[in-house]
């Protein structure tokens, strides 16, 4: 399986994280969010940077994940609290992903995506012990901002 990942160009060569907090993470967990498609992954560029900074270089990175269900663990929207999309159930969120970070049960956490819940986005654990021998940054692709957003 691809998913796309939109980075800044200067750290777009490497399957790296900074450790931040996030939805799904607490400070400190390394993990690399990803997205089914490269237009859902454009659209949480806009929703997390809270606009678009066309001046700014970024890349598409492409990643292939192991097809095998043993990799994943998936959460879906029954399982998740009623207000799981506003900002109030982040903590809650936070809990949950952190959960499955520490118990390293599966390598991938597929999620509804808060933008579009119809799709989804995937958590890479980069302390799994299958992370190395499994995770692959296939490719880097230019990414441009088209300016009829502007």
């Amino acid at each position: 399986m691809e998913v796309f990942r939109i980075s800044s160009a200067k750290y777009a060569k490497t399957l790296s994280t900074s450790g931040a907090a996030n939805r799904w993470n607490k400070f400190g967990q390394h993990v690399i969010y990803c997205s089914s498609s490269r237009s859902l992954a454009s659209i949480e560029l806009v929703v997390h940077r809270a606009s678009i900074q066309p001046l700014g270089k970024y890349k598409v990175m492409v990643l292939h994940l192991p097809d095998s269900p043993k990799h994943y663990e998936e959460f879906q929207i029954k399982q998740l609290p009623k207000n799981w999309r506003s900002l109030g159930a982040y903590a809650d969120l936070q809990k949950l992903g952190s959960k499955w970070y520490e118990e390293k049960k599966s390598l991938i956490l597929k999620i509804p995506s808060v933008v579009v819940p119809q799709e989804y986005n995937y958590i890479i654990n980069t302390s799994h012990k299958d992370f190395k021998p499994k995770i692959k940054l296939v490719t880097t692709e230019p990414y441009f901002w088209d300016t009829r957003l502007f």
